[in-house]
């Protein structure tokens, strides 16, 4: 909590001089990479929705699984390997990605439906605020402000890599899973930053891929969300082992 607390004081102390002028105009950012931004954004709105039809389609043939995590790292690989000019090929793998990526996660919104369909609905909210969020203090911030965390943010995944394979060799505590969850949860908070900042930087220096670059955003939001989804899950879990236990007292 200090640190999100830290990081929300540094965002507000550097953004003293809004006003509704800078969040209306974007003045820094040209008008060819504000066309660029709403093609990311529009495609990634087109993602997210093949994503939650590729959950619908697990909850009725119960296809999420290891060959759908498979055909999303397919398809993503495949979609990096086409050539910018194959634009229609691009948005298809795009959206075939999503299909996968939805199906994988779905056992686990299965769960979560299971536990409580509205928790499906506030995780998704909380995931959209906090990605609507930190989107906007990277368009509004100075270039490159923020590009700096980039290799600060490698070093924490490679700390959670070596974290969930110790864990799975070793065995893993409940608070180590519990530290995983929330400090993969900022760190993904913080690749939305870097990954807007660089897509704005990329697109001033004439890369306007919006598909490579929507499906980074794709990847961070996804991130976020199942994250967010696993704590709410695991809050409930908690809660209803303590109302077991009052029962039980009583």
């Amino acid at each position: 909590m200090d640190t999100f607390s830290s990081f929300f004081q540094s965002q507000s102390a550097s953004r003293r001089g809004w006003s509704y002028d800078s969040l209306k105009n974007l003045r820094h950012i040209s008008p060819s990479v504000q066309n660029h931004l709403k093609q990311v954004y529009l495609s990634l709105c087109c993602a997210l929705i093949a994503s939650a039809a590729g959950v619908y389609l697990h909850i009725l043939w119960n296809i999420g699984g290891f060959l759908t995590t498979l055909g999303c790292v397919g398809s993503i690989i495949w979609l990096h390997s086409t050539p910018s000019n194959d634009e229609k090929k691009k948005v298809s793998l795009l959206m075939a990605a999503a299909l996968f990526e939805g199906a994988s996660i779905g056992p686990l919104i299965e769960l979560a439906i299971e536990i409580d369909p509205g928790m499906l609905i506030s995780a998704f909210v909380g995931c959209a605020v906090a990605f609507g969020c930190f989107s906007m203090a990277a368009m509004l911030a100075r270039r490159r402000e923020y590009l700096y965390l980039g290799g600060l943010l490698s070093s924490c995944i490679s700390i959670l890599f070596w974290l969930q394979f110790a864990s799975s060799i070793f065995g893993g505590s409940s608070a180590i899973f519990k530290f995983e969850l929330y400090f993969g949860l900022l760190v993904f908070v913080g690749y939305i930053v870097v990954d807007t900042q660089e897509i704005i930087e990329k697109a001033h220096f004439g890369d306007l891929d919006y598909v490579k670059h929507a499906l980074t955003l794709f990847t961070d939001f996804v991130a976020v969300f199942v994250r967010i989804l696993l704590i709410m899950i695991k809050n409930s879990e908690n809660n209803e082992r303590r109302k077991k236990k009052k029962k039980r007292g009583d």
